[in-house]
């Protein structure tokens, strides 16, 4: 009987024994492990690439969870991240990075025959603004309206970016328009320049059997043109053959 309860102490101290082996050699040490932390490192301003190498060294993984459009940082660079660095976290925490992409580019409007408040509404909506204005005297456009701009039409540039743009201030107080004379008759042509209030200056003549004789084929001032005082306009005309104006002209002797 003794020794049916020596041999029971015996094992139950084996037992015991044993779990407190197990207990302090690998319950314990797993236990504290899981409670223990590390500090968050700082990987904003760096690359995507490095950034997510070093969390890596430091037992972390990084990845990229949002991005944002910047001009003022190059692009695939971290911004910012969660957790915060300096935060106790677990070994082996995922690390939500939000980096930087290429600013937006936007599609500049045409904005030549809008007023200038028009045309600068049209520019808030998509992120732009004037830069410049000029003002002009341009027959083509009434007053208060764009009649230039740039950058033109279709091309793109970043958003925040100005526009120059030339508002019309109308017609001149006193102007004179140069007439498109081109396939008129030399009487016409003068009718034309008188009506316009501008004069005709040197007449040249040009041999040329296709056309009615007298037929006005050239101008010394482009059709359109606004000038601020009256003027005088040169001509080429038209004639079947440079013998007739000898003769025209010793006639008129």
């Amino acid at each position: 009987m003794i020794n049916k309860f020596i041999n029971f102490f015996i094992t139950l101290g084996i037992v015991v024994l044993g779990f407190t082996l197990i207990f302090d050699w690998f319950i314990m040490p797993s236990y504290v492990r899981q409670n223990e932390s590390i500090i968050v490192m700082d990987v904003t301003g760096k690359p995507l690439a490095r950034a997510q190498k070093e969390l890596n060294v430091e037992g972390f993984k990084g990845v990229v969870y949002d991005t944002v459009y910047s001009s003022k940082v190059d692009p695939q660079t971290v911004v910012n991240q969660y957790p915060l660095p300096g935060e106790h976290v677990k070994p082996g925490r995922t690390i939500r990075l939000k980096i930087a992409r290429p600013e937006k580019m936007i599609l500049v409007p045409s904005l030549v025959g809008q007023s200038r408040r028009s045309a600068e509404i049209s520019l808030q909506q998509l992120g732009l603004r004037i830069d410049t204005v000029y003002t002009e005297f341009n027959p083509d456009y009434p007053k208060g309206t764009v009649a230039w701009q740039f950058p033109k039409t279709g091309d793109h540039i970043k958003k925040g970016l100005g526009l120059q743009i030339t508002v019309s201030k109308g017609l001149p107080p006193d102007f004179f328009q140069v007439p498109q004379l081109f396939g008129l008759s030399m009487k016409k042509a003068k009718e034309e320049l008188t009506r316009a209030r501008l004069k005709v200056g040197k007449i040249s003549y040009k041999q040329n059997e296709d056309l009615v004789p007298y037929t006005v084929l050239d101008q010394s001032i482009a059709p359109g043109t606004v000038l601020d005082q009256t003027t005088k306009v040169d001509l080429v005309v038209s004639i079947l053959d440079l013998q007739d104006i000898f003769d025209k002209l010793s006639n008129d002797k």
